[in-house]
């Protein structure tokens, strides 16, 4: 036992140490999202999350969304960054990101896009 605690504590300071990014996932009530944001960030969660990073501006396998609508383009592919375009990349996909234009309803999507604004 003692020597799984030490491994433990080993590995959180290694971990500390090369300045791993590790923040406290935050509520939807510190973010203040209301009902359709809070839908849109359960289909992120679900859909979106494991390539695109929604707070840091660290990509994983994909971009970063944080401020994705703050700016006048899309970082990769130079597109406008609006509603339509970002639909589009959802919908149909791009480069090496599936289309998920099967799988989320109309309202799916909108509620997305509406999470999306937050980030």
């Amino acid at each position: 036992m003692l020597k799984m605690m030490s491994r433990f504590l080993l590995a959180i300071l290694l971990l500390s140490s090369l300045g791993c990014e590790v923040e406290r996932r935050k509520t939807d009530a510190e973010l203040g999202l209301n009902l359709q944001q809070i839908a849109g960030r359960r289909v992120y969660d679900n859909l979106c999350d494991q390539c695109h990073a929604p707070y840091s501006t660290r990509g994983r396998q994909g971009p970063p969304m944080k401020g994705v609508f703050k700016k006048p383009y899309l970082s990769i592919s130079g597109l406008p960054a609006n509603e339509e375009r970002v639909g589009e990349i959802i919908r149909y996909g791009r480069a090496k990101m599936k289309g998920y234009g099967q799988n989320l309803s109309d309202q799916q999507m909108q509620d997305l896009l509406v999470y999306m604004h937050t980030l």
